[in-house]
Protein backbone atom coordinates (compact mmCIF):
# COMPACT_ATOMS: atom_id res chain seq x y z
CA UNK A 1 0.00 0.00 0.00
CA UNK A 2 2.38 2.54 0.79
CA UNK A 3 6.13 2.94 -0.33
CA UNK A 4 7.50 4.43 2.85
CA UNK A 5 7.20 4.03 6.45
CA UNK A 6 5.81 7.75 7.27
CA UNK A 7 3.16 6.63 4.07
CA UNK A 8 2.05 3.98 5.53
CA UNK A 9 1.51 5.33 9.39
CA UNK A 10 -0.26 8.43 7.51
CA UNK A 11 -2.28 5.56 5.49
CA UNK A 12 -3.11 3.65 8.72
CA UNK A 13 -4.08 6.98 10.57
CA UNK A 14 -6.26 7.52 7.84
CA UNK A 15 -8.33 4.22 7.95
CA UNK A 16 -8.50 3.84 11.54
CA UNK A 17 -9.98 7.71 11.78
CA UNK A 18 -12.52 6.72 9.23
CA UNK A 19 -13.38 3.88 10.79
CA UNK A 20 -13.64 5.43 13.99
CA UNK A 21 -15.75 8.21 12.38
CA UNK A 22 -18.08 5.98 10.53
CA UNK A 23 -18.66 4.00 13.75
CA UNK A 24 -19.50 7.30 15.62
CA UNK A 25 -21.86 8.93 12.48
CA UNK A 26 -23.77 4.93 13.19
CA UNK A 27 -24.05 5.61 16.85
CA UNK A 28 -24.55 9.86 16.96
CA UNK A 29 -27.07 9.20 19.45
CA UNK A 30 -25.47 7.62 21.90
CA UNK A 31 -22.33 9.49 24.15
CA UNK A 32 -19.73 7.47 23.02
CA UNK A 33 -20.77 7.58 19.14
CA UNK A 34 -20.06 11.31 19.69
CA UNK A 35 -17.09 10.93 21.59
CA UNK A 36 -15.91 8.10 18.80
CA UNK A 37 -17.08 10.92 15.55
CA UNK A 38 -14.96 13.47 17.16
CA UNK A 39 -12.05 11.26 17.49
CA UNK A 40 -12.13 10.23 13.92
CA UNK A 41 -12.79 13.19 12.43
CA UNK A 42 -9.41 14.74 14.19
CA UNK A 43 -7.91 11.61 12.95
CA UNK A 44 -8.92 12.08 9.90
CA UNK A 45 -7.58 15.85 9.77
CA UNK A 46 -4.38 14.96 10.89
CA UNK A 47 -3.59 12.29 8.20
CA UNK A 48 -4.62 14.91 5.96
CA UNK A 49 -2.22 17.33 6.79
CA UNK A 50 0.50 14.40 6.92
CA UNK A 51 -0.42 13.48 3.56
CA UNK A 52 0.11 17.24 2.11
CA UNK A 53 3.39 16.83 4.52
CA UNK A 54 4.44 13.84 2.27
CA UNK A 55 3.46 14.90 -0.91
CA UNK A 56 6.21 17.18 -1.92
CA UNK A 57 8.18 14.26 -0.56
CA UNK A 58 7.23 12.16 -3.62
CA UNK A 59 8.85 14.22 -6.47
CA UNK A 60 7.75 14.60 -10.07
CA UNK A 61 5.02 12.00 -11.32
CA UNK A 62 5.92 9.69 -14.58
CA UNK A 63 3.14 10.86 -16.87
CA UNK A 64 2.00 13.99 -17.94
CA UNK A 65 -1.25 15.84 -16.32
CA UNK A 66 -4.41 14.07 -17.79
CA UNK A 67 -6.96 16.22 -19.78
CA UNK A 68 -9.48 17.25 -16.67
CA UNK A 69 -12.59 18.20 -19.14
CA UNK A 70 -12.64 14.62 -20.46
CA UNK A 71 -12.41 12.83 -17.10
CA UNK A 72 -15.19 15.13 -15.98
CA UNK A 73 -17.53 14.41 -19.10
CA UNK A 74 -16.72 10.75 -18.36
CA UNK A 75 -17.96 10.82 -14.53
CA UNK A 76 -20.74 13.20 -15.39
CA UNK A 77 -21.86 10.75 -18.05
CA UNK A 78 -21.57 7.88 -15.66
CA UNK A 79 -23.96 9.70 -12.79
CA UNK A 80 -26.63 10.49 -15.71
CA UNK A 81 -26.95 6.89 -16.60
CA UNK A 82 -27.36 5.84 -12.65
CA UNK A 83 -29.89 9.20 -12.58
CA UNK A 84 -31.75 7.58 -15.60
CA UNK A 85 -32.15 4.52 -13.93
CA UNK A 86 -32.75 5.79 -10.72
CA UNK A 87 -35.42 7.90 -12.27
CA UNK A 88 -36.39 5.65 -14.28
CA UNK A 89 -37.92 3.00 -12.09
CA UNK A 90 -39.91 5.82 -10.08
CA UNK A 91 -41.87 6.81 -13.42
CA UNK A 92 -42.52 3.28 -14.55
CA UNK A 93 -44.84 1.33 -12.75
CA UNK A 94 -44.54 -1.30 -15.01
CA UNK A 95 -41.42 -3.96 -15.57
CA UNK A 96 -40.99 -3.37 -19.34
CA UNK A 97 -41.26 0.30 -18.71
CA UNK A 98 -38.51 0.02 -15.87
CA UNK A 99 -35.96 -2.44 -18.27
CA UNK A 100 -36.21 0.03 -21.05
CA UNK A 101 -34.90 2.99 -18.79
CA UNK A 102 -32.48 0.98 -16.69
CA UNK A 103 -30.96 -0.21 -20.19
CA UNK A 104 -30.71 3.32 -21.44
CA UNK A 105 -29.22 4.32 -18.44
CA UNK A 106 -26.84 1.28 -18.72
CA UNK A 107 -25.91 2.17 -22.36
CA UNK A 108 -25.42 5.89 -21.06
CA UNK A 109 -22.81 4.46 -18.19
CA UNK A 110 -20.98 2.23 -21.46
CA UNK A 111 -19.99 5.41 -23.20
CA UNK A 112 -18.88 7.26 -19.77
CA UNK A 113 -16.99 4.32 -19.13
CA UNK A 114 -15.76 2.47 -22.57
CA UNK A 115 -15.21 6.00 -24.22
CA UNK A 116 -14.79 9.43 -22.46
CA UNK A 117 -13.10 7.33 -19.42
CA UNK A 118 -10.31 5.78 -21.82
CA UNK A 119 -10.13 8.58 -24.49
CA UNK A 120 -8.65 11.14 -21.37
CA UNK A 121 -6.62 8.46 -20.22
CA UNK A 122 -5.03 7.99 -23.04
CA UNK A 123 -4.34 11.36 -24.19
CA UNK A 124 -0.61 11.88 -22.49
CA UNK A 125 -0.25 8.36 -22.24
CA UNK A 126 3.60 7.69 -21.31
CA UNK A 127 3.73 4.81 -24.67
CA UNK A 128 2.75 8.24 -26.99
CA UNK A 129 5.91 10.14 -25.45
Amino acid sequence: MAATTSQGRTFTLFMAGLTAACAGIAYFTTGSGKISCVIGLIALAISAAGFLKLKPLEGKTATPVQPVVMKLVGIAALAAGFYVVLIGIHLASSVSGRMVTTLIGFAIELVGMLYFLPTASSKNAIWKA
